[in-house]
């Protein structure tokens, strides 16, 4: 088989960001030379709070260009809480890479695992696998402070707009119908829940109204609709009904939190920000610059993550082997919490970055050869 080299760019950024990025690429490395066929190239840019002490900015001159310019871009985590702009804000390039590169489809996983904290009591709570998407690049987060677009009225007044445009939210509808599509082949349900406020805002139901004209190409996927405080009480009520939920932007940053605490915590929280032509990926949650280097970080969200990446990867280059590399880091951790192998401390576990690392590139080691054995 010919190798394809994949270049990655990738920022390590804040806090725990490092950690966790190098837990992540030591293991997607791994995948990929056990199936052949393909390698991931990095290529390092600077960004977040810590590089804005040293220089004044959030990312190294020509990184944005430079980020665009790769097969997918990684980032571990951004943000320090003591470093703030002039507007009392945290650093955040990566929401600018957002809207430069239309990466409108913010997808969420959120599943659970065995032997993983379950915070309901109901036994259907081991069934919950859904999916949050969450358009990136407008709604409430049009007008975030790194965009310098709200109405700064004195010290007495501040406006914020939330944006919906026709253009954006008929990509993401079309984004939604088509994972479920793909998640109904892989066994999933298969359908899409609208998360608005309709009944009070006249951008969401404009939001709501796109939904339902785009769900007329998709009459093979069910669709339903939620009032967004109905859905947060639904998280809760009955997770496990839900598969693709599409909703606004600040809805999706919140709600995929409150879903992420279902299953565990943060430390499980993927991310895949997905546009036409780019795509991004990180773990969701914070940069954690409490425990930096202390060998205690959670590395599955992020690398979750780098499975999104390559699942990513083989649908835009049409590469099997990075579809099969995804399947093993996938199939690795499910192996793991199954086998109760993989205790992270964030659940009060004995295993830290390194060992769970350790013990994941052992399970790639076990799945591969079972794999090429034809074992079961």
């Amino acid at each position: 088989m010919s190798q394809k080299d994949f270049e990655i760019a990738v920022i390590e950024g804040d806090g725990i960001g490092r950690d966790v990025t190098q837990a992540t690429f030591t293991l997607l490395d791994q995948a990929c030379d056990r199936v052949g066929g393909l390698k991931l190239r990095q290529n390092a840019i600077r960004a977040g709070a810590g590089y804005y002490l040293e220089t004044g900015v959030d990312i190294e001159p020509g990184g944005e260009e430079r980020a665009g310019e790769n097969d997918a871009i990684f980032l571990g985590a951004i943000g320090l809480p003591k470093v703030r702009t002039t507007s009392g804000t945290e650093i955040s390039p990566h929401l600018r890479l957002r809207e430069r590169f239309q990466l409108y489809a913010g997808v969420r996983p959120v599943r659970a695992y065995a032997n993983t904290p379950r915070r309901l009591s109901d036994p259907r709570s081991a069934n919950i696998d859904l999916i949050v998407l969450r358009e990136s690049t407008e709604g409430l987060f049009y007008s975030a402070a790194v965009h310098g677009r709200a109405e700064v009225i004195g010290d007495s007044e501040v406006r914020d707009i939330m944006r919906i445009t026709r253009h954006t939210t008929e990509k993401l509808h079309d984004f939604a119908f088509r994972l479920a599509r793909k998640r109904r082949s892989r066994g999933k349900p298969g359908h899409v829940t609208c998360v608005d406020k309709a009944n009070v805002f006249e951008s969401q139901a404009f939001f709501r109204k796109i939904f339902d004209e785009r769900g007329e190409g998709f009459n093979d996927v069910a669709r339903g609709y939620n009032y967004v405080d109905a859905q947060a009480l639904d998280l809760i009520r009955r997770p496990w009904d839900f598969d693709v939920l599409v909703m606004e932007n600040m809805f999706g940053d919140i709600l995929s939190d409150l879903a992420g605490g279902l299953v565990g915590g943060m430390g499980m929280a993927a991310c895949a920000e997905i546009g036409d032509d780019h795509a991004l990926f990180q773990p969701a949650h914070g940069s954690a610059p409490d425990i930096m280097g202390q060998d205690k970080a959670n590395p599955l969200a992020a690398i979750l993550s780098g499975a999104l990446m390559l699942d990513y990867l083989s649908e835009t280059y049409d590469s099997p082997a990075a579809q099969s590399a995804a399947l093993l880091v996938d199939t690795a951790v499910e192996r793991g919490f199954e086998q109760n192998r993989l205790r992270p401390m964030e659940f009060g576990g004995d295993m830290g970055t390194a060992a769970m690392t350790a013990e994941l590139a052992l399970l790639i080691d076990e799945i591969a050869s079972d794999t090429e054995t034809g074992a079961q």
